[in-house]
């Protein structure tokens, strides 16, 4: 249903920043997503570490390894659903809150980027076939306000 990819340089996250990240970070998007707190929707999304060393990132122009800084992207693909300006800001927010909380720092770091990507319908694939969100609504942990929103989404024309 959902995949956020965090990317940071090698070692910036310990052993302990992912598993607190794991579990907060999929509550960042799954209580905006399916309307309520719910651990056991957590199935349904994954979260992938990638370290990359610093001369093989680059800001500004100029890898890190050249330029200390504390960056890091988060790519959050969600399929195909309700998701107005403020849910897709709420679910932002979320993730930068719960990354600074993780690293301990009262606020993001300005370089700290998430990026919000809608798979369109008939675009998402699991269980050996192509997945719509429809077919979700009915495991019931969807609100039925967040029901309602979505099948008014997927009814409006894009």
């Amino acid at each position: 249903m959902t995949i956020i990819t965090v990317t940071a340089p090698a070692g910036r996250l310990s052993l302990a920043q992912r598993r607190l990240l794991a579990e907060s970070l999929t509550d960042a998007v799954l209580e905006p997503e399916i309307g309520q707190h719910m651990p056991t929707a957590r199935m349904g999304f994954q979260v992938h570490f990638k370290d990359l060393p610093a001369d093989c990132l680059a800001i500004g122009g100029r890898l890190l390894s050249d330029q200390p800084r504390d960056i890091m992207t988060v790519n959050i693909a969600v399929m195909n659903a309700a998701w107005p300006s403020e849910v897709r800001a709420e679910v932002i927010r979320n993730v930068l809150a719960r990354l600074a909380e993780a690293c301990g720092m009262q606020a993001p770091a300005p370089s700290w980027w998430v990026n919000f990507e809608i798979i369109a319908e008939g675009s998402w694939g699991s269980r050996g076939d192509v997945l719509s969100i429809l077919q979700l609504l009915e495991t019931g942990v969807f609100t039925p306000e967040r029901i309602t929103a979505i099948r008014t989404a997927l009814q409006s024309p894009a």
